[in-house]
């Protein structure tokens, strides 16, 4: 719960004071003992802060939140970045590029430009996941050369192995085929298309000038030159070994569809939950995204990591009886029961979710356990239409409100005790409420 200090500050933020705003924003970013930990939360004070001309809030929004908090609001927080970056922040360099090439990708030639140049200066420190991202934005920049290798520059080359001038394939992949190109790199590399090892034909085995033709490839959206590429990266054979270029290659492949990336991803971030709280989040993000494409595999391990909940019947029948009155005298509670209701929460969640927070675009991050120990975190998805508008909803109703657990609802005793008189006019609910 809020103490004193902290309660003073959310009243002044929500006033309209750009500091207090900064220092809110600021407190969710690192959470503690009085407020949790939360940065969509932390993002929407200092984008108050920030548009106020608080120069600390925009520093704080390119170092500190990610793309994936980032990406809904692109829009809104795209400035923030472009300046954290301008005063020399890697991270912020990083979020900005992707934030440009996310779908849809952004155009503006000015702007292109200015991810282009601060990502350059985090990939020239030997960042691989800058290096892939130079990538990406160069071929979209007017008049821009052909997109270079991911790997270093030393390492390029350009003239091309004995015999491979002769191939079948050449002729057509330096044409621009993209799927010359795939093919030509993976038997320069003697792998299939799921990265395995084949037997040895004619020819010379050459890693390097493999990465080039598939790097081409990928450039051109074929998802399988990624996924051989981060294949390519983890052979010990190989001279410009890399697990981090690697995983961004096995993203790039999952983020065009790649089904076995996708996979891979969310299998990747489900063993590495204890290292971080919301690697369950990613894993759940490519995995119902593999499932989709009718992956058993994937589905099994999602219904792990996101257990399917009984449905919330005490929630389904007070619904039911709500009159147009009581919905407009407590706004917010409606909208707890209605989520209740279609995302089978117990009563307690329901009461206690902090909205905001909890919504991750694919799925809800249930989380009251700081406020009721006797819960456990899990994650329930988004798979309907109606879930997505419901969620939407919820966050334009709790807009001017903290809806934290100790937000200006108050604690679980006073949300609850305002829960059973507002529903004490329903005679016919008695039994559920003292359920």
């Amino acid at each position: 719960m809020a103490n004193r200090e902290e309660l003073a500050i959310i009243r002044k933020a929500r006033s309209g004071d750009a500091a207090c705003q900064l220092a809110l924003g600021k407190l969710y970013l690192a959470g503690g003992a009085g407020l949790p930990q939360s940065l969509p939360t932390a993002l929407h004070w200092l984008s108050r802060a920030a548009g106020q001309g608080q120069a600390e809030a925009w520093l704080a929004i390119g170092h500190a939140i990610p793309h994936a908090v980032a990406a809904p609001c692109r829009g809104s927080v795209l400035a923030a970045y472009v300046k954290a970056s301008q005063a020399g922040d890697a991270r912020a360099a990083v979020t900005l590029a992707q934030l440009v090439l996310q779908d849809p990708p952004l155009t503006e030639p000015a702007l292109r430009e200015q991810a282009l140049r601060a990502v350059e200066a985090v990939a020239a420190t030997g960042d691989a996941q800058a290096a892939l991202l130079v990538d990406r934005l160069v071929p979209a920049l007017p008049a821009a050369p052909v997109a270079v290798p991911i790997q270093p520059p030393r390492e390029r080359c350009s003239k091309p192995v004995p015999g491979e001038a002769a191939h079948p394939l050449h002729e057509l992949a330096a044409a621009g085929d993209r799927d010359a190109q795939l093919a030509l790199g993976l038997q320069l590399a003697r792998m299939d298309r799921l990265g395995r090892r084949v037997a040895p034909g004619t020819g010379i085995v050459s890693f390097k000038h493999a990465v080039r033709w598939l790097t081409q490839a990928g450039e051109q959206g074929l998802a399988e030159a990624w996924f051989a590429l981060a294949r390519l990266y983890l052979k010990a054979e190989f001279s410009l070994r890399c697990a981090a270029t690697a995983q961004a290659c096995l993203e790039r492949a999952a983020e065009l569809g790649h089904g076995a990336a996708q996979l891979e991803c969310g299998t990747q971030a489900w063993r590495q939950r204890r290292d971080d709280a919301d690697n369950d989040v990613r894993a759940a993000y490519w995995l119902q995204k593999a499932a989709a494409g009718d992956c058993r595999q994937a589905q099994a391990l999602l219904d792990k990591v996101a257990p399917p909940a009984r449905e919330a019947g005490w929630a389904t029948s007070l619904l039911s009886m709500l009159t147009r009155e009581q919905v407009a005298s407590q706004p917010l509670l409606a909208v707890r029961l209605e989520l209740a209701h279609l995302f089978h929460l117990t009563r307690a969640e329901a009461l206690l979710l902090d909205v905001k927070a909890a919504d991750r675009g694919h799925c809800l991050v249930v989380d009251i356990r700081a406020a009721y120990g006797r819960s456990r975190r899990r994650l329930v998805l988004v798979r309907t239409a109606r879930q997505r508008q419901a969620l939407d909803r919820a966050a334009r109703v709790f807009e001017p409100f903290d809806s934290g657990p100790a937000g200006a609802e108050g604690n679980y005793r006073r949300r609850l005790y305002r829960f059973k008189t507002w529903l004490q006019p329903l005679a016919e609910a008695a039994e559920l409420l003292a359920a």
